[in-house]
């Protein structure tokens, strides 16, 4: 753990795990307020990609939770050599909020990279973030399908109550197709 995550943040029992990191419980020493911790094992990441997406998360965690009761608020970001901790509001740690984070990550592996809420600047990306939107440009979607779109817009949709959950996102047409970039034809 990280000395000043340590120093800010009284860590707890653990909550979740996943191949790269681990979610801990964990409570503001100055206030009391309880939030979740999501540690991330750098060394552990396989691929440029892998590195990639976890370089990016905190900062795209930031983007999206402004303004956006909707997504995980982000309250801090601590790195130290081999890991990233990224401290999110404990109440708001569930899962309409990793369904979204979910839908990012699937729009830039279908893209090879993109990111589904850009602009020039910072405040034209926030801008864009808060649309809730996100864009589908012929150049980078010619060959995926309208159902991964279709399901794409309904994992990042900014109203909460709307946004898929996880058991929707598993019986979604494209899922159960078993995701093929073009659209599944059925037999007749």
């Amino acid at each position: 753990m990280s000395e000043e995550l340590e120093r800010d943040y009284e860590i707890g029992e653990e909550i979740g795990r996943g191949r790269f990191g681990v979610v801990r419980r964990c409570a503001s020493r100055s206030s009391g307020d309880l939030y979740a911790v999501k540690s991330v094992d750098r060394s552990r990441l396989a691929d440029d990609l892998d590195r990639g997406l976890a370089e990016l998360e905190p900062k795209l965690a930031q983007l999206a939770a402004a303004g956006n009761p909707g997504v995980v608020q982000v309250h801090a970001v601590y790195e130290d050599e081999a890991w990233t901790h990224v401290v999110v509001a404990g109440d708001e740690y569930g899962e309409k909020a990793d369904v979204w984070s979910a839908g990012v990550v699937l729009y830039v592996l279908l893209t090879g990279g993109a990111l589904p809420f850009s602009g020039e600047t910072a405040s034209d990306v926030f801008a864009a973030v808060l649309r809730g939107s996100p864009r589908f440009p012929p150049r980078l979607f010619a060959g995926v399908s309208p159902l991964a779109k279709d399901l794409m817009r309904r994992m990042m949709c900014r109203d909460v109550s709307r946004r898929f959950s996880a058991e929707q996102v598993l019986r979604h047409p494209w899922i159960v197709s078993g995701g093929g970039a073009r659209e599944a034809v059925q037999p007749t």
